[in-house]
């Protein structure tokens, strides 16, 4: 196991942060800003964790959401087309399928629980708000186990059909895309002129609160919920210096550009 498939931490790491920037760029510019134009109003802000529009419309206000799950379904089949040659594009599949399931799905939770966010904003209006608050917290609960448990079938070919050691790996290949792009999102929050209270919201929010089953998924692989996959040996993720630079290289972009903010006018 250490010596043919313990996935380089470096290149976990780095493959992490790309599947994390992408999935904020996926909700807030391609989601939320795409629906805007849709909508025909005009774009102000774009930051890493905000989006304002000229129009507060409830398409504006999913769309961000909309586009991590329609992204998520897309990462799950590339996922299931790339085969075992490719362990590196493999894994980004899998990652990024999974961020933005999580993404998607705990939006749900994190509004009807904190009664704050972009689905919270959705059903203003929308009477009796504690209905609605109790059905949105229960969707997203149950599409979040949902998500996890995708997540983990999807994750068998790359951490072995060994039921020790996949646990092991499992951890490995969770815990360190968790930290590594959850660090990187509230850097690049912490830049927003807006406030601290947005990095509370979306940023440590988002990636922290929102993946956290990044962190505790990897128990349900102890228990009969998951069965092992037909691969006896995990898919090895070596060490690759060139994507560890790119990625340095596009995070540096990243939080340089949509730290601060990007204004399109007003």
């Amino acid at each position: 196991m250490d010596k043919v498939a313990s996935p380089d931490a470096l290149t976990v790491g780095s493959i992490g942060v790309l599947a994390y920037m992408l999935g904020n760029v996926l909700h807030e510019a391609i989601g939320h800003g795409g629906a805007c134009l849709l909508v025909g109003a005009k774009p102000l802000v774009l930051s890493s964790v905000h989006f304002e529009c000229s129009l507060d419309n409830r398409l504006v206000m999913a769309g961000g959401t909309l586009v991590n799950l329609l992204a998520g379904a897309s990462f799950f089949a590339l996922g299931r087309l790339t085969g075992r040659r490719h362990p590196r594009l493999k894994y980004f599949f899998w990652i990024a399928m999974t961020v933005n399931l999580f993404s998607g799905t705990g939006y749900f939770l994190f509004s009807g629980v904190g009664g704050i966010g972009d689905w919270a904003e959705f059903i203003q209006g929308l009477e009796p708000q504690w209905l609605w608050r109790i059905g949105l917290a229960v969707f997203g609960a149950a599409t979040y186990m949902l998500a996890a448990c995708i997540s983990l079938l999807e994750l068998r070919p790359l951490i072995g059909s060994d039921k020790v050691e996949r646990y092991r790996c499992a951890v490995r290949l969770t815990w360190i895309p968790y930290f590594a792009g959850g660090i990187l999102m509230c850097i690049a929050g912490a830049l927003n002129p807006v406030g601290m209270i947005l990095i509370l919201i979306s940023a440590a929010a988002s990636t922290f609160g929102g993946s956290s089953g990044l962190l505790w998924s990897p128990q349900l692989l102890r228990g009969a919920l998951i069965p092992c996959g037909p691969p006896a040996e995990p898919m090895p993720i070596h060490r690759s210096w060139p994507l560890i630079a790119a990625t340095c290289a596009i995070a540096v972009a990243f939080v340089a550009v949509l730290g601060p903010s990007v204004l399109f006018g007003r």
